[in-house]
Parts: C-alpha cells; structure tokens; sequence
C-alpha cells in the first residue's frame, strides 16, 4: 500500500461501533445538556459580557451574543448531525476518520488535543487564584512560592492548587461516568442558581438610562463584539465526545448539543442586559464587572456568592474538558495511533482509565508549572479548525449510503448551511491574531511528526 493510500485509509463505522461496546451506555439528555453547559458557562459569564461592552459594543453587547449565537447554532447542528450518523467516542477525530481518511482524522484529533488540555490548565490556574483568595478571606494564608507557575524571579515555584483540583477531578472520572455526572449536574445547578440570582436580584437595579446610547461603538463594534464573545460559546462540542456513553444516541445527543446552546445564548443575553442597565458600559471594563455592578448598587453581600458560582463553573467546565480529552486519547489509542493501552477500558467502572492518568499528568504538569497567557489563543484556532471540517464533512457524510440515518438529527437547506458554516469558521480563524497561526502550525506540524514516525506504522488500519 502506497503512502497516499494509506493516509486516506477510513475506518469503518461498524469496527467503532463494536469496539465502544466496553463503555457503559449510562448519559440522558439531561445530563448530555448539564455536560455542555458546565463546558460552556465558566467565569467568561461573569466578565466578557462587561468587558466587550466597555470597550467594543456598549449595550449592544446582546446583538453581538445573538450573531455569535448564530455562527454556534450552524456549526453546532454540524456536530448534531455528525453525533447522531455516527454514535461513537472521538467527536471530531473518529468522525473524521471515517469521513475523511486517518491523515484528516489524526488532525483534528491532534487540534483537538490542543483545546481540551490547554483550557483546562489555564482554567485550573483560574480557579487556584479565586480558592487562593477564598480561603484567605478567612485568615489562611498560603505560601506565595505555592501559588503560581515556576518563575522564580517572581517568587513562585508550583501552582499547588490548580493541580490538586485536576487530580481531585480524575480520581471523580475514574470512579465511573455515572458518579461523575451526578457531581457535574449538581455543581451546573449551583452554577446556573448563582446566575439566575444575579438576574433576579439585578434586574430591580436596572436604569433604562444606561442602555442610551445603545450602539456608542457603531455597526462595527457589535460585530467584533461577535467576534470576541462568539469564543464564550465554545464546549458545546465536548457533548458528542461522549456518544459511545449515551442512551438512545441519535435522539439524545442533538438535545444536548442544541439544547446546551440554546440555554447558554439566553443566559449571556440575560446577563448582559441586565449588567449593562445596572451600571453605564463605560464603567464596566475592570476585572469583574459583574461583582462590581452589584457593588455599586450597595449589594456587597452578593460579592462571596459570585466566586462560590466562579467556583462551581470552573469546575465543571474542567470536568467536562478532562472528560472529553480522556476519550478522545482512548479513541486515538483504540485506533493505534498513540500506544494501544490508552485504547484499554476498565471492567469494574467501564472506563478509560489509562487514558485518563496521561490526560490528568500532562494537564497538570501544564497547569502546575508553565504561564498560559500566552498559549490561551490556540485553543481558539483548535476548536475552529475542527469546526470548519465538521461544517464541510456533513456533505460527505449525507453521500455514504453505507450509514444510514433516517431517523436521526439533519442539518436543514443543506448543502448551504454547512458550507456557510465553514465560510464563517474560516472568516473567524482570520480573525486570531499572527502569532497565533505561527504557534498553531508549530503544534500541527509536531503532530505530523508523532503521525507518520508513529501512527502511521502501528495504525490498527495496517491489519485489515
């Protein structure tokens, strides 16, 4: 077999399906959507809605979560489409696999590799400083040398906390996915009741004044509000990670994508409005804009409520990160790509468990140690570059008579929307800045090498 053969080489969806018996079939709709919106609603709630509007669209930062709602909406009924025709683990990198040949397939797996470690390290390092800071409200205080990446010049060697709660999370991942949902559903309550509170609790501060003038930015401003805030939408796409573990897959797992989005577009419009009415835009760029509404309008006791709800998001957008980066690693190992015993699952739990501890040791290994500022912006081109193949793959997809999908979820005027869907991925990857494309190709490239050193010789293709 030629080299251009045997990249272009598809699994076949059958040979999934059957290998992903092993994992047990234990995810609802209900808990699909608590998986997507504990992925999407983090911290970003409670500071790009003030942020944006300060600086690029004012009030008008509810149309620009409405566009970005939009561009998600389009790519998410992608993904819904891709979940419910192929019902495996993987998400992106086995859809692709089967749709596009292993070279295709090992990319996206590889851009996805990307987003789910790095956001999870840098959210963990989010959440270490607001427990850092919650605990010394009640006179504990820790060692600085304990509280930040390795940079001795500054006086800190390991973020303690960021990497104990990424080891918290995976000893909670390898007892199982059904006792990890039902902390993950709790902690999304806890949330999404901090949410709804600063809602019901703001809406009475409300000034009808502060939304005058309500596009200070212009046409323009509100698009690259867009721009920015469409980034708060990404996780929805950790939903169909989970599709080897979902009851009733083809109808269940476009609820919980769809229905995630659904659910987190009202929540930031809700926030947004009600935050930009409390206090004037111009006001609202500082660090945490949402307790700082409430400061201005006398409500400083709902200060420590919104960091427990800080709390609670971060926590459950790295527990579905961390979920998802596991199956992924079981997928590629599965496959031969990377050492088959990530590919093993447990008989007690029925879980990767393999796959977990090598997500769980880089993770925090990044989160411990290394500074992220820098390396935040790859995860967005990550994530768009696994959109943009999944907008395009649903005209494949809709052509192979050898996976049927006659009751299962369909993208609607096809082929237009996916390949507008794709059109607006590229116009967003544009958007990101140069050093990010120089840092992305770096990674991809390095991917390319692990592929054809590794993976090409040790594919489980090679045996059929």
């Amino acid at each position: 077999m030629g080299l251009m053969a045997k990249v272009l080489r598809k699994e076949s969806l059958e040979r999934y399906l059957q290998q992903d018996q092993r994992l047990a079939k234990t995810l609802t709709a209900k808990d699909l959507i608590a998986l997507g919106v504990g992925a999407v609603i983090g911290t970003g709630i409670f500071i790009l809605p003030g942020t944006i509007a300060a600086l690029h669209s004012g009030p008008a930062i509810t149309i620009s979560f409405m566009i970005a709602a939009v561009v998600c909406a389009i790519a998410a009924m992608c993904y819904a489409e891709f979940s419910s025709a192929l019902p495996v683990a993987g998400s992106a990198y086995s859809y692709g696999n089967i749709i596009f040949g292993e070279l295709v397939g090992w990319l996206l797996g590889w851009a996805l590799f990307l987003e789910y470690m790095l956001s999870v390290a840098a959210v963990s390092t989010g959440w270490a400083a607001y427990f850092v800071s919650f605990i010394e409200g009640f006179g504990i205080q820790i060692p600085r040398a304990m509280t930040g990446p390795f940079d001795p010049a500054h006086g800190t060697y390991v973020n303690l906390f960021a990497m104990l709660i990424v080891g918290l999370i995976a000893l909670l991942l390898m007892r199982g996915t059904r006792s990890s949902t039902r902390i993950n559903n709790m902690m999304v309550l806890i949330k999404l009741g901090v949410v709804l509170l600063f809602i019901g609790v703001g809406i009475f501060y409300v000034k009808p004044a502060n939304w005058h003038p309500f596009m200070p930015f212009g046409v323009s401003g509100v698009f690259k509000g867009a721009s920015l805030v469409f980034f708060a939408y990404l996780g929805f796409d950790c939903v169909s990670a989970s599709a080897a573990e979902v009851k009733d897959p083809q109808k269940n797992l476009p609820i919980g994508i769809i229905g995630t989005l659904i659910i987190c577009t009202v929540l930031y419009i809700l926030v947004a409005f009600v935050l930009t009415g409390m206090v004037p835009y111009r006001k609202l760029d500082v660090a945490n804009p949402v307790t700082f509404a409430l400061q201005v309008v006398h409500q400083n006791w709902f200060a420590g409520l919104i960091s427990f709800g800080a709390l609670a998001g971060m926590f459950t957008m790295m527990l579905t990160m961390t979920y998802s980066s596991s199956r992924l690693i079981y997928s590629i190992g599965r496959d031969g790509l990377l050492p088959k015993a990530f590919g093993k699952v447990t008989a007690k739990h029925q879980t990767p468990t393999n796959s977990i501890k090598i997500v769980t040791m880089i993770i925090m290994l990044l989160g411990g140690f290394v500074s992220l500022d820098q390396l935040t912006n790859l995860v967005n081109i990550g994530t768009l570059v696994a959109f943009f193949w999944m907008s395009i793959g649903v005209i494949p997809l809709r052509k192979r008579k050898d996976i049927p999908n006659k009751n299962g979820f369909k993208v609607p005027f096809y082929p237009v929307l996916p390949l507008i869907s794709g059109a607006l991925c590229l116009l967003m990857m544009f958007e990101l800045p140069r050093v990010t494309w120089i840092a992305a190709t770096i990674w991809f490239v390095i991917g390319l090498v692990v592929y054809f050193t590794y993976g090409i010789f040790n594919s489980r293709l090679n045996n059929n």
